[in-house]
């Protein structure tokens, strides 16, 4: 049985999803609104980095030390290169 699960849903679960979308909007019309999507998060994505930006070159304007962050920074991606290390099961107490 196909037991992966992406977001904590099935496979048959998403497929039923996506029975539902192409049943409402048409196969034609799938790549329009995925299009769309892309669009709409590259915007998203664009946007808070804009906002990133001002709200350093604001801090920086009135003299506040941002080094912490990038400390932080550097922190959060050491974590991310070790969670590949971590494996098996999580377990509840």
């Amino acid at each position: 049985m196909f037991t992966s699960y992406f977001l904590f849903i099935s496979g048959g679960e998403i497929f039923f999803i996506m029975f539902i979308v192409v049943m409402v909007f048409g196969a034609d019309k799938i790549p329009d609104i995925a299009r769309g999507l892309g669009k709409g998060m590259r915007q998203l994505k664009d946007a808070t980095e804009d906002i990133k930006q001002e709200i350093q070159k604001s801090a920086e304007k009135q003299g506040i030390n941002t080094d912490f962050t990038k400390d932080i920074k550097q922190e959060i991606d050491k974590v991310k290169e070790n969670i590949n290390e971590v494996s098996g099961t999580i377990k509840r107490k």
